[in-house]
């Protein structure tokens, strides 16, 4: 695993030009499903129309401190990072609505945000669930 930031990075923007195509927040609570079929005519459909995924903006709950539902949301949401990869959007925003226990959920954001690097997608958290483990100091 590299951890080098690619070479060819400056040259492909060097060699940008602008496009007639709008990027497009996508919220995935719209999302029928993340099945690659349905991803595949979405964005195919969202091009016909001069659109591009950017981003994926997801919202998860980690209410439950159990680690039998933490799993359940963290395998829904790599779910979503997979879809923001076939969609080819840029970044993935996980909005945390409530966490029972933020130092048990860390670790499950950290995986998911590696697993999102390694697809091309940049992880972004919205929320303002404190990363230390102390719930109470945000």
């Amino acid at each position: 695993m590299s951890t080098t930031e690619p070479h060819g990075i400056d040259a492909a923007i060097d060699g940008c030009r602008p496009a007639e195509i709008d990027p497009i927040v996508v919220d995935a609570a719209d999302l029928e499903s993340t099945a690659p079929e349905y991803l595949r005519d979405l964005k195919s459909g969202l091009s016909a129309r001069g659109y591009h995924p950017a981003t994926l903006s997801v919202d998860a709950c980690f209410a439950d401190d159990c680690p039998l539902a933490a799993g359940e949301e963290a395998d829904r949401l790599r779910g979503f990072v997979r879809a923001a990869a076939f969609l080819g959007a840029g970044r993935i925003e996980v909005r945390l609505d409530e966490v029972a226990n933020a130092e048990t959920v860390e670790p499950t954001l950290s995986a998911l945000a590696e697993r999102a690097r390694r697809e091309g997608v940049e992880f972004v958290r919205v929320d303002d669930i404190p990363t230390d483990g102390d719930p109470t100091a945000a």
